[in-house]
């Protein structure tokens, strides 16, 4: 089933049942009057709203609404915690060979993983807010999970079991700010503003075969301003699956339901399918010629982000923000 949360005032959203085609949805305040409370109370929840999904697909609500895209918060407008990997090995290999650096051995068998702020998610059509072009502003397009209640410790064997809901999302960075916040050696914090994510979050079954229970494989496609910037496949090269990410995420402490894992910048060791950020499009031209060409984001620029599915239908619908000044 599909999942989505219209703006309604409120700081949760409403929550709809969403079609397959992303056409029509119903509200399901009987069931849970948004998203978080749904998977806090996933097992009674599931099956109602599953109830909801095939009656909506069958053409027999006539509750049912037409899907207005634009009217989506995230799915889940704030969480109470994300935790974003750097899943794709390759990509980070050549963040540091551009600049020079040796990637330590750890990292193709350890995760890398930050934790992100949460409690503001943006909603698919919402700006991209900087005060400065100086700063930097890139998208990183990624996967991302949304889990139930995860005990701490749990092996990656048994995490895949908490997965329940599978979206997209871009991890806004601000690169100009990165450097000297790592430098300081406690991690990021400005460089990081508020992600946005798709206006759909789905069950992994709706994927079908692209879901494998670990990652999606399909191609995630990226564009700036109507220019394709890439289109790598999320299930090639994901050195680090979802249940090796939350296990390591839970390695210390329990996850609460509503908690949302990202993949990191989704990328591919074969780089003709292109990038998932403008960071590694400016190393792979510093590499080849010596200097980026490829800017950053400037003000007035459209993002858009998606995945289709094998007949070439939108799965979660598209993110698609415009970069604005913070006045």
């Amino acid at each position: 089933m599909k999942l989505a949360s219209l703006r309604d005032g409120g700081r949760d959203g409403v929550l709809v049942v969403v079609d397959t085609s992303l056409a029509r949805c119903v509200r399901v305040p009987e069931i849970a009057p948004n998203l978080q409370a749904a998977l806090e109370n996933w097992e009674r929840a599931a099956p109602a709203l599953g109830r909801v999904a095939r009656s909506l697909e069958a053409g027999e609500r006539q509750d049912a609404e037409p899907f207005d895209h634009a009217a989506c918060a995230a799915p889940l407008p704030r969480a109470y915690q994300f935790a974003d990997g750097s899943a794709y090995v390759t990509h980070v290999e050549l963040v540091r060979k551009a600049r020079g650096a040796e990637m330590p051995e750890s990292f193709w068998t350890d995760p890398l993983m930050y934790q992100g702020l949460s409690d503001h998610f943006l909603g698919p059509g919402e700006a991209i807010m900087a005060a400065d072009e100086a700063w930097g502003i890139d998208f990183e397009a990624e996967v991302a999970v949304i889990v139930d209640d995860v005990p701490m410790g749990i092996p990656a064997a048994r995490a895949g079991a908490h997965i329940k809901l599978v979206t997209l999302l871009n991890d806004v960075s601000l690169r100009g700010l990165i450097p000297a916040e790592l430098g300081k050696g406690f991690g990021f914090f400005h460089g990081k503003p508020a992600s946005a994510l798709a206006p759909v979050a789905v069950t992994p079954d709706e994927l079908g075969d692209a879901w494998d229970g670990g990652k999606v494989c399909l191609p995630l496609i990226s564009h700036v301003n109507g220019r394709l910037i890439g289109k790598p496949d999320a299930g090639i090269d994901m050195t680090f699956d979802f249940p090796q990410l939350i296990a390591h995420a839970a390695k210390t402490r329990r996850l609460g339901a509503g908690t949302v894992i990202g993949s990191g910048t989704v990328s591919n060791a074969d780089r003709s399918a292109g990038s998932s950020c403008l960071a590694e499009v400016r190393m792979l031209e510093s590499l080849a010629a010596g200097a980026p060409a490829t800017p950053f984001l400037r003000f007035g620029d459209r993002v858009r982000i998606e995945m289709l599915d094998a007949a070439g239908r939108s799965i979660f619908g598209a993110i698609e923000q415009e970069v604005e000044p913070a006045v």
